[in-house]
C-alpha cells in the first residue's frame, strides 16, 4: 500500500489524467499527496535567436507555473483530497526524484502522452522514461494519445 504519493503536475493533457489517476490511488489507500510543478532554469541569453533573459519574464513563467500548481491543488480538493503543492525549478527529472527522496514517498504518478513522430521523440525526449531510471521508488505512467 501506498504512504506517500508525489504527483508531477504540468497543467496538460497528460497531467490531467495523471492527476485524477492519482486521485483514485490515494482516495484507494488513504495516502499523503504532494504536487510538483517544475519550472525549467532560465535560459541566460540567445543571441542568435534575439531572445535574452529578463527578470520579467522569469516572473511571468513562475507565475504560469503557480497558476498551474493552484489549479491542480484546487481540483484535488474538490474531489475531497488534501494535498500539498511545491514549485521548484530545474530539470524535471532531477527536481523530481529529489522531491521524492527528500518526502519518502513511495510512489511518484507522472502523465505522458505519445508522440507522433520519431523526430518529435528524438527531440523531446521522455521525462518519465528518464524518471524511472533516477525514481527512488515506484512509478506510474498515465498515458494519453
Amino acid at each position: 500500500m501506498y504512504t506517500k504519493v508525489l504527483l508531477a503536475y504540468d497543467g496538460s493533457e497528460a497531467g490531467q489524467k495523471a492527476l485524477l489517476d492519482c486521485r483514485e490511488i490515494v482516495q484507494w489507500s488513504h495516502a499523503e499527496l504532494r504536487l510538483i510543478a517544475v519550472m525549467p532554469r532560465p535560459v541566460t541569453s540567445v543571441a542568435a535567436e534575439g531572445w535574452v533573459y529578463t527578470q520579467e519574464a522569469d516572473v511571468a513563467q513562475r507565475d504560469r507555473h503557480q497558476a498551474v500548481l493552484d489549479q491542480g491543488l484546487e481540483r484535488l480538493r474538490e474531489a475531497g483530497l488534501n494535498a500539498e503543492g511545491e514549485l521548484v525549478q530545474g530539470d524535471s527529472v532531477e527536481e523530481i526524484a529529489n522531491c521524492a527522496r527528500r518526502i519518502g514517498a513511495d510512489l511518484i504518478v507522472v502523465g505522458h502522452k505519445h508522440l507522433d513522430s520519431w523526430a518529435e521523440r528524438w527531440w523531446r525526449g521522455s521525462v518519465s522514461k528518464a524518471l524511472i531510471e533516477q525514481a527512488p521508488c515506484s512509478v506510474l505512467v498515465a498515458i494519453t494519445r
